[in-house]
């Protein structure tokens, strides 16, 4: 699987292009904004997006779902519990703060234990609430794609309507969970560095 990590908007979001190697079939990650980036990504390596996936409702990561659907056709996806927020009269405003526009509605919701296929690649829909009641995951063996529910130096904040300190550790701790060489893709570059390990991260933690 091929996966690109791209830094868009002001306010520093990763979006993740992820691209089956076999059949370029691809997914998009939080595509906030920051278009002709993505849009060069995508057709550096010939990728064909299939979904567009909210790791939660929030306007710095849902804001550029408009563009990206008229760009690439692609269906959108975001956990049950996240969609009044998606599509909420805050989200709405604030999206053009972000130089995006509001959210349509997803194509279907997803739960916890999902499975979403692309090409010969699957990831694993982790429902992690805390930094909202929708939080996901997206995990595949040896890769987590972790929103705004773990930083490479930090976590989400709890303080914003429908926030957990509990249920973000929680969550915190069944992330460090999975194996330690698992590479964890944080949904904004607040660390140090791009990227981290479960490894690593159980050093604040555990």
């Amino acid at each position: 699987m091929i996966i690109e990590q791209l830094l868009v908007t002001a306010m520093d979001v990763f979006c993740y292009l992820l691209v089956c190697q076999e059949t370029k079939e691809s997914v998009l990650i939080d595509p906030a904004g920051d278009f002709d980036d993505i849009m060069q990504a995508i057709r550096h390596h010939n990728a064909s997006v299939k979904y567009i996936i909210n790791t939660h409702g929030h306007f710095d990561h849902t804001s550029g779902n408009s563009k990206m659907i008229e760009l690439t056709g692609a269906e959108l996806l975001i956990h049950e519990a996240d969609l009044d927020q998606l599509t909420g009269i805050t989200n709405r405003l604030m999206a053009r703060f972000n130089k995006g526009s509001a959210s349509p509605k997803p194509m279907r919701t997803l739960r916890g234990g999902d499975s979403i296929t692309f090409g010969r690649e699957q990831l694993e829909v982790i429902h992690t609430p805390g930094h909202t009641p929708g939080s996901i995951c997206l995990y595949t063996p040896g890769h987590i794609f972790t929103g705004d529910t773990l930083f490479t130096e930090g976590m989400g904040r709890t303080d914003l309507p429908g926030g957990s300190y509990k249920q973000i550790m929680e969550s915190i701790y069944r992330i460090l969970s999975l194996p330690d060489d698992t590479i964890i893709w944080p949904g904004h570059h607040y660390g140090r560095f791009p990227k981290s390990t479960v490894a690593e991260q159980k050093r604040y933690y555990m």
